[in-house]
């Protein structure tokens, strides 16, 4: 066995998208990552822990947003007609394709088996695979707040550090050790907040730990630790580099799945309201394969499933030999076992690169033929020697290493709106305005100020994407949340039937708590 190991971390998150209505465009963000991202991984996992194959080891972050979404059993309701669409447009289509349609075909049944077996439990079943210690689960802040953009009032950043916990704590019976920072952003003092939550470590983009004070000893390869306690582990960018890049990486390859043509931008308006959608979007319905990188959109390849399948075994096997190269390298030159942590998207494993469970499945195959050891965070804590004692830099993994991808001429403006709010929500709570008769009125404005503080709406209006929807999610949460803290203020009683109505569209975080927004005396 090489010396040193390499740990896999992915971040599964989704914005709050639920809706009250079927067929929105959120509503498929959620249902495509499910079919293509979520339940393959669980099937990948739950595979190896059949095999009983402890060298199948992974972190894996799922976000408080994405657990209330898993857990919501109106979306559940929905799901299986949802994917009963698709395979009923997979019989309408001609002969052309008919390698990819039977592969896409037989992909959505087994998924739709998986989850009717576990009658959409998708948390219990991450939750027994931490159990078997195969998995260790990190949380995030509730509502993937951009941290360093909020510590103007340092208890909204508490706030939404505390209420992931109890969130988590809530679902899983055990509180979360690890966190993965929204963005991997973090800021100093930081850290305090992190130990008061009861959180110990997380991963940061490799500036937060190349630029740290001192600078570490053994840079991205071993751990560092705060005064507070708090252990930080770095991105190493040789390690994700081939995984991640679509243009140098693996999920470049001509083979693979193309997932920019998908059918729902074929399909005429017509023929797609047949099926209650309204405009042109993604259907998660791809059956062409990247072909070349100068190939257009019209002149992509059918897809081979046999041609990906037997590429994505070799991609492992170099991925793996490739790591070994680099721990061979580091350990001549380290006194400590090498570590190489590697951060993902989980979206990115089935969602952005189709065949990417499988590719972790081939990497727990043959990691311990390479010699190769996958360890989880928690365990890289636990046997670590003595972690260097360094404060980290303020950093992010958006571009540059910096906050500017959330702070720009696009999305500037919402800083100012969350301060205003955020100090508001400060004062309600440390002012003993809180009552039998507001409670509810308060716990609802702490969840509305929480969701609009989402970096994802952040990131969407910087992209230049769905710019409209987050900027409708945006305001929306802010015009509830003054609505509520207005009542409180001015002493007006608000009718029960919108505080209901508004309690069921954003019913989320059942236990939050006024108390993780009051100051500390």
């Amino acid at each position: 066995m090489t010396k040193g190991n390499l740990a896999i971390v992915l971040h599964a998150h989704l914005p709050y998208v639920r809706s009250e209505e079927p067929g929105s465009l959120e509503e498929d963000w959620f249902f495509q990552a499910l079919v293509e991202c979520y339940l393959p991984l669980l099937e990948t996992l739950e595979n190896a822990a059949k095999e009983n194959d402890q060298a199948a080891k992974i972190t894996i972050g799922l976000s408080p947003t994405l657990l209330s979404l898993l857990e919501d059993e109106v979306l559940k309701n929905r799901f299986e007609k949802w994917v009963n669409i698709r395979l009923e447009l997979l019989k309408t289509l001609n002969k052309d394709c008919l390698k990819a349609v039977i592969h896409l075909n037989d992909h959505l049944k087994r998924q739709l088996r998986s989850w009717k077996i576990c009658q959409g439990d998708l948390i219990g079943r991450f939750n027994k695979l931490q159990t078997l210690d195969l998995i260790d689960i990190l949380t995030c802040a509730a509502t993937h707040g951009y941290l360093p953009l909020l510590r103007e009032n340092p208890e909204t950043v508490r706030a939404q550090l505390k209420t992931a916990v109890t969130e988590h704590k809530r679902l899983f019976m055990r509180s979360p050790l690890g966190i993965w920072l929204p963005e991997c952003a973090y800021y100093e003092g930081l850290d305090e907040l992190m130990a008061e939550s009861g959180l110990r470590y997380a991963v940061l983009d490799g500036h937060g730990l190349l630029n740290a004070d001192p600078r570490p000893r053994y840079g991205l390869y071993a751990p560092i630790c705060t005064k507070k306690g708090i252990a930080f582990f770095g991105r190493d960018s040789e390690s994700t580099l081939p995984v991640w890049s679509a243009r140098e990486g693996y999920p470049g390859n001509p083979n693979y799945r193309e997932f920019h043509k998908d059918l729902g931008w074929d399909l005429s308006i017509e023929n797609l309201k047949k099926i209650g959608i309204k405009e042109k979007r993604p259907l998660g319905i791809k059956l062409f394969r990247i072909s070349s990188k100068n190939t257009s959109l019209e002149n992509k390849q059918e897809y081979d499933p046999q041609a990906a399948i037997e590429n994505v075994e070799k991609d492992a096997e170099n991925y793996l030999k490739e790591r070994k190269k680099q721990l061979l390298k580091l350990e001549k030159s380290m006194q400590i076992e090498p570590l190489l942590i590697a951060p993902f998207d989980a979206e990115l494993f089935g969602h952005w690169w189709f065949e990417g469970p499988l590719f972790l499945s081939h990497l727990f195959i043959k990691s311990k033929k390479i010699g190769i050891k996958l360890i989880t965070l928690k365990e890289a804590v636990q046997i670590a020697p003595k972690i260097q004692l360094c404060n980290p830099s303020p950093s992010s993994w958006g571009q540059g290493g910096f906050h500017n991808y959330w702070l720009n001429e696009s999305n500037a403006w919402i800083v100012h709106e969350w301060s205003k709010a955020g100090r508001e929500m400060v004062n309600i709570c440390s002012e003993d305005l809180i009552d039998e008769s507001n409670i509810k009125i308060v716990k609802q404005a702490g969840r509305e100020l929480l969701l609009c503080q989402s970096s994802d709406w952040s990131f969407i209006l910087k992209a230049g994407t769905t710019t409209e929807l987050a900027r409708d999610r945006i305001n929306l949460h802010l015009k509830r949340f003054w609505m509520l803290i207005n009542s409180i203020k001015d002493n007006k009683i608000i009718n029960d039937k919108i505080l209901e109505e508004i309690e069921k569209e954003d019913c989320i975080f059942p236990l939050i708590s006024p108390i993780d927004w009051k100051k500390k005396i």
